[in-house]
C-alpha cells in the first residue's frame, strides 16, 4: 500500500511513525521481507560525515558608524570574497590565511564561528559619498553578526571515487597522502548509509527537502555543482561512480561545531568536513528496496590520481570496509576519509528528532535532473598554454 509524505508527517506528529536508520532497515528487511516491511516503517534516516570542500558561508556584518563600503575582507586573515554588497561576504571554506597558509582557512574560521568564538574582521574599502570610512577592524561571532548562513554548492556525493597513486612518489592529494606504487587506497563515502545511495533516483529527495545539515535543519538548496546522475548504474539503481551532488543551505548560528570540523590535507590545503543526514519516506516497496540496499551491493570505482594508470576497476563498500582490495594482483591497504562513527551518530539523531516530532519530512518543490548530459571539461583555447 502507498503512502503519502502527509500521512508520514502525521504519524510524526502523533508520534506513531516507525523510523529506522539505513542500517537497521537491511536486518528488518532480511526478517521480514519487503511487503511487511512497508507496511510497517515509515521513514529511514541516512548521515555522513566527510570533507566537503565546496562548502562556505554568507555573513552580514552590520553596518559601523560612519559606514564603509567593504571592498576587501579579512576574517582572522582568511580572504573573504566582499563583491556582493556593502557589508555582506561570502567566506570559502578552502580560502587560506595569508599569513598561516594551508595551515589554517576558512573552514577554522567557520568551524570557530559555528562554536561561538570571536573571530577578527578586517576591512578596506575605497570610500564613497554614502560609504565614507576606508577602513575597519572589530571582532565579531555568531551573536552580534546579522546573518550568518551556510551555503554549500557541492555536498553529499552520491558515490564519490576511491584513489590510489601508481607513480613512485608520495602524491599530497585532496584524497589525503597516497604512497607510492598502489601502496593505499582511500575513499570517502558512508556507503549503505550515504545520503543519496538510498534514494538513488532522487524519487523522495528534491529542492526544497529538509536535511540534517551542521548539527540543526537544512535544506537542500538546488543540485549540487558537477551534479552529474548520468553515471553507469547497478541493477539496483545506484551509481558506480561519483554522480549526484547536492547544494545545501542552513543556519551557521544554529549548527554545532561537533558536525562542522577543519581539516588540515599535508601539502594540499585546508577543507570542511560536514554532516549531512537525509531522511527517506517509504512511500512504497519500491522505496524499502532502494533503502535495504548493503555495501555488498554498491560499487565504485577506483581511480589512479596521477592519470597514468587507467585502472578499469571497480570494488565494492563491503571490500573496502574490510580494509584491503587487490589491483594488479597485490593487496592494497584502503582507509576511510569520511567517519563511519560519525554517519551512524547523524543518522541516529535524525531519527531521534522524527521520534519526539521535531523534524516533519517536505515534499521538494522540484525535483533534482536524473538525466543529463556529461560533465564539461575545461579547455585551454588559442595561445593560451598550461602552465604547471
Amino acid at each position: 500500500m502507498a503512502k503519502t509524505i502527509r500521512e508520514i508527517n502525521e504519524r510524526i506528529r502523533t508520534g506513531t511513525a516507525v523510523i529506522l536508520t539505513a542500517e537497521e532497515i537491511i536486518g528488518m528487511v532480511k526478517e521480514k521481507g519487503v511487503a511487511e516491511t512497508a507496511r510497517n516503517v515509515d521513514v529511514v534516516t541516512t548521515g555522513t560525515f566527510g570533507p566537503m570542500c565546496s562548502s562556505g558561508a554568507f555573513l552580514n556584518f552590520g553596518h559601523s558608524t560612519p559606514g564603509i563600503r567593504m571592498n576587501k575582507v579579512w576574517l582572522n586573515d582568511v580572504p573573504a570574497y566582499a563583491g556582493i554588497a556593502a557589508v555582506d561576504a561570502y567566506l570559502g571554506a578552502t580560502e587560506m590565511s595569508e599569513t598561516l597558509g594551508m595551515q589554517y582557512g576558512g573552514a577554522h574560521v567557520i568551524e570557530e564561528l559555528v562554536a561561538g568564538k570571536d573571530v577578527e574582521l578586517r576591512a578596506e574599502s575605497y570610500g564613497t559619498d554614502c560609504y565614507p570610512r576606508r577602513k575597519i577592524r572589530t571582532t565579531i561571532n555568531r551573536n552580534n553578526i546579522n546573518q550568518a548562513y551556510m551555503f554549500n554548492p557541492r555536498n553529499a556525493y552520491q558515490n564519490y571515487s576511491a584513489a590510489t597513486n601508481s607513480t613512485e612518489k608520495i602524491m599530497y592529494t585532496y584524497m589525503g597522502t597516497l604512497l607510492p606504487k598502489f601502496g593505499n587506497v582511500t575513499y570517502s563515502t558512508s556507503g549503505e548509509l550515504s545520503p543519496l545511495l538510498n534514494d538513488p533516483e532522487y524519487r523522495t529527495v528534491g529542492i526544497g527537502t529538509r536535511i540534517f545539515l551542521g548539527g540543526t535543519q537544512g535544506f537542500v538548496a538546488w543540485e549540487g555543482t558537477q551534479h552529474d546522475p548520468g553515471q553507469v548504474r547497478l541493477e539496483n539503481g545506484t551509481p558506480a561512480a561519483q554522480a549526484g551532488t547536492l547544494a545545501v543551505i542552513g543556519d551557521l548560528k544554529k549548527m554545532d561545531s561537533r558536525y562542522i570540523r577543519a581539516a588540515v590535507y599535508e601539502k594540499y590545503g585546508v577543507s570542511l568536513f560536514v554532516g549531512i543526514g537525509i531522511p527517506i519516506p517509504l512511500l512504497d516497496e519500491d522505496m524499502v528496496r532502494r533503502t535495504a540496499v548493503t555495501n555488498r551491493d554498491i560499487m565504485t570505482q577506483v581511480v589512479d590520481k596521477s592519470g597514468r594508470e587507467n585502472l578499469n576497476l571497480r570494488v565494492t563498500y563491503e571490500q573496502l570496509h574490510s580494509g584491503s582490495i587487490e589491483i594488479n594482483g597485490k593487496k592494497v591497504s584502503t582507509a576511510p576519509l569520511s567517519s563511519l562513527k560519525m554517519a551512524r551518530e547523524i543518522a541516529a539523531n535524525l531519527k531521534g528528532w522524527m521520534e519526539k516530532g521535531e523534524f516533519l519530512l517536505t515534499e521538494p518543490v522540484a525535483p533534482l535532473p536524473m538525466h543529463t548530459t556529461r560533465l564539461n571539461r575545461l579547455e585551454i583555447r588559442g595561445d593560451f598554454h598550461e602552465d604547471r
